[in-house]
């Protein structure tokens, strides 16, 4: 009976330590896989954060050349793997880009500031600035001498805003100033046969629109024309701020003989790249660094992208800066930190209260029930208690039992020192040991059947 008793305290120890090992080896997987799954949500949220953001942007112009522009620009934008890629959906006019911007159909677009609905609109680089020339022959050196005659306008459809603007300034409906609709190709023609007594076209001042404007006009001998100065164009800017006071240098047009031979005061009106005010800040200030950038490497081979400035910043300007252009321009990037600081530092306080929830929750779930709580040799004195008032074989089962508990939950705390704990505990066990084995004696002797003297 002794030596099943202790084989049974034997295989309980045993038990014990391979419960332990198992619960260190399940930490320890445990450990791994939060190590892994954190590990590979870092990657996945690197990889998102390098992926390429794409952006639509709708261009149009009358010759086309916007499109092709921006197309440029996008391949160029995905030969560096830029952050921000981007989309190109042409249109037929500017105005029609700025009617698909208007209705949502796109991220971005390339509009002139009188492009009409520009209320969503943020700007986020100033492309070019269109200037507005009105030429015509010897006798025409005011707009006020255009009273009566006929003026053809190239893409008169996209220019109504100019004309609006300057026949209000100068009442030129009633000195009944007319207005016709030309193509580039037939300037010299309607000039010539007299269909036309001035030309007005609004165009950047650039190598390529300056060389067709050359070949249209001054290089023909049989045009003698110049240009007509529009003295009121502040007062003009002043009513229609999509407009701006501008001077044309002299020569700018021909150097030699010069046109204009002075500088000369019209009107001009910058072309944006403008963006969803809703859209990120993050997203946008990349685009403007990736735009700046690709300026320099593709200048040479489309001169017109010498013109891309900053917009303006002011408040109260035309169409305002959106707040990512903004921060870039003005060198207030937020680094990332900056940026996320706040979410670290409140989703560390969470997590931290969330931990604190789980280990309670995780305690209040693994404690043990009774006296599970008190130290093991309080509870083993206390077995002592239930062994010595043991009146059946059951009754020291139950007893070896408990102390079998006790010795496993010694086990799974103890890191396997010798300290005073293991040793008292030792002590203790022995102790139980010799009180059952007694016990069991002194049931067996009660129990033991007595014989009668003549058996």
């Amino acid at each position: 009976m002794q030596a099943v008793a202790v084989g049974a305290g034997a295989l309980a120890i045993v038990a014990a330590l391979s419960v332990r090992r198992m619960r260190r080896w399940l930490r320890v997987v445990l450990v791994a896989l939060l190590v892994g799954i954190a590990c590979g949500a870092g990657v996945l949220a690197y990889r998102y954060s390098k992926e390429p953001y794409t952006l639509t942007v709708a261009a149009g112009s009358f010759d086309g050349d916007a499109p092709k522009l921006m197309t440029a620009i996008a391949s160029r934008l995905a030969a560096t793997n830029a952050p921000v890629r981007l989309k190109v959906v042409e249109k037929a006019a500017a105005l029609d880009a700025a009617d698909a911007f208007a209705k949502g159909q796109t991220d971005l677009a390339v509009v002139r500031a009188d492009a009409g609905d520009l209320s969503n609109a943020r700007a986020v680089m100033i492309v070019a600035h269109s200037v507005v020339l009105l030429m015509a022959p010897a006798g025409v050196e005011s707009v006020d001498d255009l009273k009566g005659k006929t003026v053809g306008v190239v893409a008169a459809s996209n220019n109504q805003g100019v004309i609006t603007a300057i026949s209000q300034q100068y009442d030129l409906e009633r000195a009944k100033v007319r207005f016709r609709d030309l193509m580039p190709e037939d300037i010299a023609q309607a000039f010539t046969a007299k269909q036309i007594q001035a030309l007005l076209v609004v165009m950047p001042i650039s190598e390529k629109y300056v060389t067709r404007l050359r070949d249209a006009l001054l290089r023909n001998p049989k045009l003698k024309v110049s240009l007509v100065p529009i003295e009121s164009a502040g007062a003009i800017a002043a009513i229609h701020r999509a407009y701006e006071s501008f001077d044309v240098p002299k020569g700018s047009i021909r150097g030699s003989p010069a046109v204009p031979d002075d500088d000369l005061t019209t009107l001009r009106l910058p072309l944006y790249l403008v963006a969803d005010k809703k859209l990120s800040n993050d997203v946008v200030g990349a685009l403007a660094k990736a735009l700046f950038e690709t300026r320099r490497d593709l200048s040479s081979e489309y001169p017109l992208l010498t013109q891309i400035n900053e917009p303006s910043t002011d408040k109260d300007a035309f169409v305002p800066a959106h707040p990512g252009a903004a921060a870039y321009f003005g060198g207030d990037e937020k680094s990332f930190f900056d940026k996320y600081g706040d979410q670290f530092f409140y989703g560390s306080m969470l997590l931290g209260t969330l931990a604190s929830l789980l280990a309670g929750v995780w305690k209040f779930m693994t404690q043990k029930p009774d006296d599970a709580t008190e130290p093991p040799l309080t509870r083993l004195f206390a077995v002592m208690d239930d062994v010595c008032r043991a009146q059946s074989e059951a009754d020291l089962a139950k007893a070896e039992t408990r102390i079998d508990e006790i010795l496993r939950g010694q086990l799974d705390r103890s890191d396997g020192g010798e300290g005073a704990d293991t040793a008292a505990l030792s002590l203790a066990t022995h102790r139980l040991e010799r009180l059952l084995e007694r016990r069991r004696m002194e049931l067996g002797s009660v129990h033991r059947p007595v014989l009668s003297a003549s058996g």
